[in-house]
């Protein structure tokens, strides 16, 4: 077992907020790409242009592969299934079937999940404040996701019912893929105590390409027509462009920041500046599809910026000088 150093306590939780606010961009781009592809078809070529831009990341660490432990492996594969390909195609299900911020209210239950995992598999020790700054940080980000601060009279107000809101279908893509992201940040975590930051985070989207290879070739779309249908050809540019700044702006610079990030932070904290998140995707729908932003939206934000640097506050108490911390950095811990 280690102690990390205290510059690492304080920086390492705010690299996984400014990697998970960067990912909070991409529903700029995967909204209209949901018009041009179907979603299965949006994640692959994601992965291949990520995968292109992080090659000369790979094949500097090639030579660090035979070194990886079978735990190890474990952890990489289970966070590219999970993470980078599941997880990843049920969000864009959900934005494709639910208001987005539906979508980003019901992903606040993601850090509940990671939590709950990073104390189960690496024994995480929890401050008694951490829970209640935590659950603000939940509170707060489901204010800031809603036009309106509650969800029934939201639907009253706009004369929806549940169902004529698709929630069923929307809310459930939403939740599975937020199982799927809270159980890859644990395993994310597992990744970093076993590998260095380029291998991990290329080998993720290796996995994570050949799990949605795999997927769309049982799905019958791994050909020409599927892949680049009728809808593409007819906006080539906006199809690539798209395409483009989703794997990069919010796909592979992301990443790396994010794995950085998870490197110096436990899991069971890094879930809750994730939800940066949230913030990063209520700011694109009032820029890029005109939803403004209301006062308890502005109020939230601060509200969830705050509950999120208390978290890491009286976590970091836990590795101050003298604390010894399990499952810490260089220790695959379980």
């Amino acid at each position: 077992m280690t102690t990390r150093k205290a510059s690492e306590v304080r920086y390492g939780p705010w690299l996984v907020a400014l990697g998970a606010a960067l990912w909070g961009t991409e529903s700029a781009w995967r909204i209209p790409l949901n018009d041009l592809f179907d979603a299965e078809v949006i994640v692959f070529w994601e992965h291949v242009l990520i995968l292109l831009m992080f090659l000369p990341l790979l094949i500097v660490r090639l030579a660090e592969i035979p070194k990886i432990n079978p735990r190890t492996w474990g952890y990489l594969i289970f966070s590219g299934f999970a993470g980078s390909a599941v997880g990843t195609i049920f969000f864009t299900l959900a934005l494709k079937n639910e208001n987005p911020s539906v979508v980003n209210v019901i992903l606040n239950v993601q850090p509940v999940i990671s939590t709950i995992g990073a104390y189960l598999l690496f024994g995480d020790r929890l401050t008694p404040r951490f829970y209640l700054f935590a659950g603000i940080a939940v509170v707060a980000g489901g204010f800031l996701s809603f036009d309106h601060p509650l969800f029934v009279d939201y639907l009253e107000l706009s004369g929806v019912s549940f169902e004529q809101a698709g929630l069923n279908r929307g809310v459930g893509f939403a939740l599975i893929c937020a199982l799927f992201w809270g159980l890859s940040t644990v395993a994310g975590r597992g990744v970093m105590t076993g590998m260095s930051l380029r291998l991990a985070s290329s080998l993720r989207i290796v996995v994570g390409l050949v799990c949605m290879t795999l997927i769309l070739l049982v799905a019958g779309k791994l050909h020409g027509v599927a892949l680049w249908p009728a809808a593409a050809q007819a906006h080539p540019t906006k199809a690539i462009g798209a395409l483009i700044l989703l794997a990069s702006i919010s796909g592979g610079i992301p990443l790396l920041i994010y794995f950085e990030g998870l490197r110096l932070t436990k899991a069971s904290t890094a879930g809750y500046f994730e939800m940066m998140q949230t913030l990063a995707a209520v700011c694109i729908t009032w820029g890029f599809f005109h939803g403004a932003l209301r006062p308890h939206q502005v109020i939230a934000a601060l509200v969830l910026m705050g509950a999120v640097a208390m978290v890491q506050r009286v976590q970091g108490e836990l590795d101050a000088p003298g604390s010894v911390s399990r499952g810490t950095l260089g220790s695959p811990k379980s």
